[in-house]
C-alpha cells in the first residue's frame, strides 16, 4: 500500500480546476460539522466562530454544576486548538487562550481545588497566551495584561502550585 501523504495529495490537488476545487471543498464542507466550522471560521465570520468556541469552553471548563455536568478539559483546549488553525489572527488566539483560563480560574476559585492535571492545563493555556500577547504591538496588550493579572491576584491560595506558577508566566512578560 503507497504511503498516504500530504504531497501526494497536494500534486493532485494542484491539478485541479477551480470547479473541481469548489466541488471538493464542498463535499468537504458536507462531510463533518468540524469541517463545516473551520471552513466558517476561516472564510465567513471568525468572530461567530469565536462566540461558539467560547460556548465549548464555558461548557467544559465551568460546567453547570446543578445539572452534574463534567469537567471537560481536553475538549476545551481542543476547540482553542481548532480555531487557532481556522483563524489566522494573534489578537484573536490571545483572547480565546484567555477567555478559557478565565473560565477555568473562575470554576476552580468557586469551587475549589481540582486537580494536579487541571491546573496544568490552564497553566499550559497561560504560558500560550501570553506568548501570543506578547508578540503583539503594545497598545494591544494592555486589555490582555490587565485581564492575566485578575487571574493571578484571584488565584492566590490555590493549591498545586498554580498560583506560583502562574505568578511566573505572568512577570516573564510584563
Amino acid at each position: 500500500m503507497p504511503t498516504q501523504t500530504w504531497s501526494t495529495v497536494k500534486s493532485a490537488a494542484s491539478k485541479l480546476s477551480q470547479s473541481e476545487l469548489l466541488s471538493l471543498v464542498a463535499d468537504l464542507y458536507r462531510l463533518s460539522k468540524q469541517n463545516q466550522a473551520f471552513l466558517h471560521a476561516r472564510y465567513a465570520d471568525a468572530d461567530a466562530a469565536m462566540e461558539d468556541c467560547k460556548k465549548i469552553i464555558t461548557e467544559c471548563l465551568y460546567p453547570d454544576m446543578q445539572r452534574d455536568r463534567p469537567l471537560q478539559v481536553a475538549k476545551a483546549k481542543k476547540a482553542v486548538a481548532d480555531f487557532c488553525k481556522a483563524v489566522a489572527n494573534p489578537e484573536l488566539h490571545a483572547e480565546l487562550m484567555v477567555f478559557f483560563l478565565e473560565q477555568g480560574n473562575t470554576f476552580t476559585v468557586e469551587y475549589g481545588d481540582i486537580d494536579a492535571g487541571f491546573y496544568e492545563a490552564l497553566l499550559a493555556m497561560a504560558r500560550h497566551a501570553v506568548k501570543r500577547i506578547c508578540d503583539l504591538p503594545k497598545e494591544k496588550q494592555v486589555p490582555f495584561t490587565e485581564r492575566i493579572a485578575k487571574v493571578v491576584r484571584s488565584s492566590s491560595g490555590i493549591g498545586w502550585g498554580y498560583h506560583d506558577e502562574l505568578t511566573e508566566i505572568y512577570r516573564a512578560c510584563w
